[in-house]
C-alpha cells in the first residue's frame, strides 16, 4: 500500500509538472491533492485492524500494523517529495 501511495504521488507530481508549471509548485500541488486519498486509504486499513486489538493473540500485530502504517504514510507524504526534488535538482545541475 505504501509503495502504491508513493507511485501515485510521484505520478501526480509528474502530471502537475508536465502542465508547464514550476517543480516546487508541482510538488506542493501534488502533495495537497493526494493527501486526502492517501490518508483515507491508510486510515481505513488502520480502522479495519481495530477489532484485532481485542484479541489477545493478534493485538500486538494489530498495534504494529496500525502505527506502522500511519507513521509510514506520514513519511511517504513528507520524504518522497523531498527526495524527488533533491534528485531532480541534482540532475538539472
Amino acid at each position: 500500500m505504501l509503495i502504491k501511495n508513493a507511485i501515485v504521488l510521484i505520478d501526480e507530481i509528474n502530471l502537475q509538472w508536465s502542465d508547464g508549471g514550476e517543480l516546487s509548485a508541482a510538488i506542493v500541488e501534488a502533495g495537497v491533492s493526494r493527501l486526502r486519498p492517501v490518508g483515507m486509504a491508510a486510515s481505513t486499513t488502520a480502522l479495519g485492524m481495530i477489532p484485532l486489538l481485542l484479541d489477545p493473540f493478534f493485538s500486538a500485530m494489530a498495534v504494529t500494523i496500525i502505527f506502522g502504517l500511519l507513521f509510514a504514510t506520514m513519511l511517504t507524504m513528507l520524504v518522497v517529495p523531498v527526495l524527488f526534488a533533491m534528485l531532480l535538482h541534482r540532475d538539472s545541475s
